[in-house]
């Protein structure tokens, strides 16, 4: 089997990509040792999905064209994913690992990555009642996952009558590195918390801003794409007060967690790049195609589907975990940041 491997290895992105190709390759070494898909070996070829959304289908779309391709994975933003379902247009299968804004159903698209009614919304729940924080305020990159996801978050603090309330929302290019504007905005502004939506190098560089202010004395950040490699980009001083929500992190403790850390460190060294969501979620996507694919004894993406259409659930990094609805569900930690190492405080959703 050939595999399209899509991660971003350049732009604000890129930050993830050393990670997402580790895990993947132990995936991928994993399942050959086993026997392979259908008894064919996997064998990858691997495309930068940080570049412009139309590149990177076009990219993809030539290697389909050429039957040089029969399945697509990986992790890129929901600009590249939105190109990438009318390119491949159900031609082959596609599993789409990011963390995004929910609601895709595209032909023989599977998703792994969290939403925000099972990631966000619960954390920014807990973060109001257990830390007080009522008002936030909003910045985000200018596309489609933190515009969508700030409507279901208004959507959601208005249906459920919330205390909480927005008090400001930017959208800011992608590769934004002067956040002075911003920042003095949220000085001005009555916020307590800041929900921040951007999106790689681009959140390292505001934290690093935000902690040269000193605004964490003042205001808590929550993060929903925050990883291992952004925290230790952002140092120690733009680290303080900041929490994620994910459904993996490199210190979670439970039983299948580590041991699959375990297997990454003997595989890679302890000079390997950090385990991260990212990263994790690529071998997330290839646990699930493999589960799929042993469910439907085929490749063919129709049959795929119908596998698709009865939920079942199955081991993974991540405990057990739920795939139903062409998405995985799983269970959702809150993390905050102690260093340069996150701190899981508590679990906000049960796979």
């Amino acid at each position: 089997m050939h595999l399209g491997l899509v991660i971003p290895q350049s732009g604000p992105s890129g930050i993830f990509g050393p990670s997402c190709a580790a895990s993947a390759q132990l995936a991928v070494e994993e399942m050959n040792e086993a026997g392979g898909v259908l008894g064919d070996e996997v064998r990858v070829t691997t495309i930068d999905g940080g570049g412009r959304a139309d590149r990177v289908a076009a990219t993809v779309a030539r290697h389909i064209d050429a039957g040089a391709i029969d399945a697509v994975l990986g992790w890129h933003t929901s600009a590249v994913r939105r190109h990438l379902v009318g390119t491949i247009g159900g031609r082959v299968p596609y599993i789409y690992t990011a963390v995004y804004e929910g609601g895709e159903s595209a032909p023989a698209t599977f998703m792994t990555g969290e939403v925000p009614e099972t990631q966000l919304i619960p954390a920014m729940t807990w973060m109001s009642d257990e830390l007080g924080v009522r008002r936030w305020y909003i910045v985000g990159s200018d596309y489609v996952w933190p515009r969508t996801t700030v409507t279901m978050v208004v959507d959601d603090l208005t249906a459920h009558d919330s205390p909480a309330r927005i008090v400001a929302t930017e959208f800011l290019p992608l590769g934004t590195t002067d956040f002075s504007s911003t920042l003095d905005n949220i000085e001005r502004s009555d916020a307590t918390g800041i929900l921040v939506l951007l999106l790689g190098g681009d959140a390292v560089a505001f934290n690093r801003s935000f902690g040269r202010r000193r605004l964490h004395e003042r205001c808590v950040r929550l993060s929903p794409l925050m990883d291992e490699n952004m925290l230790l980009g952002s140092g120690d001083d733009g680290a303080q007060q900041l929490f994620s929500a994910s459904g993996y992190f490199e210190s979670l403790a439970t039983s299948d967690s580590l041991e699959f850390e375990g297997r990454y460190v003997r595989r890679f060294g302890s000079c390997a790049p950090p385990l991260t969501s990212p990263g994790e979620s690529c071998y997330e996507g290839l646990a699930l195609l493999g589960e799929l694919v042993h469910r439907a004894g085929s490749l063919n993406p129709a049959v795929l589907e119908c596998a698709a259409d009865k939920p079942f659930t199955y081991a993974s990094p991540r405990g057990e975990v739920r795939f139903s609805g062409r998405h995985l569900h799983q269970d959702v930690y809150v993390a905050r940041a102690e260093g340069l190492e996150f701190d899981v405080v508590t679990q906000v959703t049960t796979a």
